[in-house]
């Protein structure tokens, strides 16, 4: 007889994003990707961390394969990879009583192409 035992690494993708999601600031950059591509000026502007704190925080979702950027001339513009991120966010944030995602109605001066212009 046979007898299966557990195998914990077929769980290993989904602890990998489990444990990207567990920082606030990573939570914080793509609640503000949720409405689109952004840049990582428009970021800070948004949060108020320095630009390369934010830059190692967009590196670790990248590394994840939750976002990609895209370069325009001299700007990056981030964006989430599988809108359905989301859904999970959704549901952590209903389980956790939050109505919405914090600070997504706060303006923001970012002087990149795409919002000053």
């Amino acid at each position: 007889m046979k007898v299966d035992f557990f195998n914990p690494q077929i769980y290993d993708a989904q602890v990998q994003i489990f444990k990207v999601l567990t920082h606030p600031a990573r939570l914080a950059i793509l609640d503000i990707l949720r409405n689109g591509d952004h840049c990582v000026c428009h970021i800070e502007a948004h949060l108020g961390y320095r630009q390369a704190y934010i830059s190692q925080q967009l590196a670790v979702l990248r590394e994840a394969g939750l976002i990609q950027d895209q370069r325009e001339g001299w700007n990056i513009f981030y964006h989430v990879t599988d809108p359905r991120i989301y859904d999970v966010l959704d549901a952590l944030r209903q389980m956790t009583g939050e109505q919405a995602a914090p600070g997504q109605s706060k303006a923001v001066i970012c002087n990149c192409p795409k919002c000053s212009g």
